[in-house]
């Protein structure tokens, strides 16, 4: 009984051993892989799913160093993107994510840098003039409305290429003017703010934000 009782406790530390074996070759195994499609959709300029692969790489493995060294370039890559493209929120959180894998990244300071600089600047600004930023806003609206327009002008286009009936093309035809003229009207909305922002305009409750100037310096 007592052999019987050491041949089973032999046989399961064996087995733990083994299983231990293939759970370290099967995490290996799941970190190369993630790692190399990092790799392949950084050189093919997809960082956002190079960041993507290092990441998962990094939650089974979080000191696997070429994962890290991934991660950081592709959040590098991915928060200048973000950047470009006005999303500075986004890019913010980007940049927060690498530094907290590498801290002494120079990149990645440097875009927290380009951030931190705009966000001082925009502080500044709508401090002296808070109705930049509804001004801001509604342009913003009236681009997203021409979306909307354009979207119904596309339904009538591809009603027309299945009913070839005429009335469709006549309704695409309206939209069509109607984004010409509110492209138009937006467009020297946006000439009229620029030279507005460019000048300064004196913050006074009553005054439209869409006329007036003012010295923008000196600011406080």
């Amino acid at each position: 009984m007592r052999v019987r009782f050491i041949f089973r406790a032999v046989a399961a530390l064996c087995g733990a051993l083994v299983l231990g074996g293939c759970a370290g070759s099967i995490e290996r195994w799941i970190v190369n892989t993630r790692v190399h499609q990092g790799d392949a959709a950084l050189h093919q300029g997809s960082v956002r799913d190079a960041a993507m692969s290092y990441r998962l790489a990094l939650r089974v493995n979080p000191n696997d160093a070429r994962a890290r060294a991934g991660f950081v370039e592709a959040a590098a890559e991915l928060a200048r993107l973000e950047l470009s493209k006005g999303d500075f929120d986004d890019a913010l959180a980007t940049v927060d994510g690498g530094l907290a894998v590498d801290p002494q990244s120079a990149p990645l300071a440097a875009a927290k840098a380009t951030i931190d600089q705009a966000k001082l600047k925009r502080e500044i600004v709508v401090s002296n003039y808070p109705t930049y930023r509804a001004t801001g806003l509604e342009l913003t609206r009236a681009y997203q409305q021409l979306d909307a327009t354009n979207a119904l002008l596309r339904r009538d286009l591809r009603r027309f290429a299945y009913t070839f009936d005429t009335d469709d093309l006549t309704s695409a035809i309206k939209r069509s003017y109607e984004l010409e003229l509110e492209v138009a009207k937006d467009t020297n909305r946006l000439i009229v703010y620029r030279q507005l922002v460019s000048s300064g305009v004196p913050e006074v409750p009553s005054q439209s934000t869409t006329f007036g100037a003012a010295s923008l310096l000196p600011l406080p």
